[in-house]
């Protein structure tokens, strides 16, 4: 009786064990970065804010290249092959998913920026980059919000949408640009 109950133990402790592993890769393969590769290095070498905005921007027109099968561009994205790399992959959920989290990333880097360094003379150049691009993103990400095709694809593009929307506030709150004079 013991050594039925030993074996019993044993088999549903493996069980468990088999399970855990497969659902800890499961769940692991299904995560996605919302940056490809390169442009995570990208993110880590530009130590200013703005040019860091920079390259957010640039990763969501390229997932907008993507999107739109934009192939008028392919002389520029060819260039870019050594910088940049590969376009992202990816379903159009994720696609439009990465959109959100990389907005929501640059939201999140000007505000810790903003946070040690309100002084910054690079912040506010931060803030107007996004805004100009958040104003260029608007139009597209009202067109992929009325052609949803899920829940998913609805909530990252009014979520983005919102993201612009603040950002482009937040800007306009800012002092005027001063244009530097020219020396006679």
């Amino acid at each position: 009786m013991k050594n039925n109950n030993l074996r019993f133990a044993f088999f549903a402790l493996t069980t468990f064990f088999c399970i855990t592993v497969f659902f800890s890769f499961s769940v692991s393969a299904q995560r996605r970065d919302h940056l490809t590769e390169m442009e995570t290095e990208l993110v880590r070498e530009m130590q200013e804010i703005d040019k860091r905005t920079e390259v957010y921007v640039k990763a969501i027109n390229r997932r907008f290249l993507v999107l739109n099968k934009d192939s008028s561009q392919a002389k520029k994205i060819e260039k870019d092959l050594e910088k940049w790399g590969e376009l992202p992959t990816g379903t159009r959920t994720q696609l439009l998913l990465d959109i959100e989290k990389i907005l929501q990333e640059a939201v999140d880097n000007i505000d810790n920026v903003a946070e040690r360094d309100v002084k910054s003379e690079l912040l506010p150049k931060a803030v107007r980059v996004l805004a100009d691009a958040s104003n260029r993103f608007l139009p597209q990400l009202k067109i992929f919000l009325d052609s949803a095709q899920n829940d998913k694809e609805k909530g990252a593009m009014i979520g983005a949408i919102d993201n612009c929307n603040q950002i482009i506030e937040a800007a306009a709150k800012l002092p005027r640009e001063e244009k530097k004079k020219k020396k006679s």
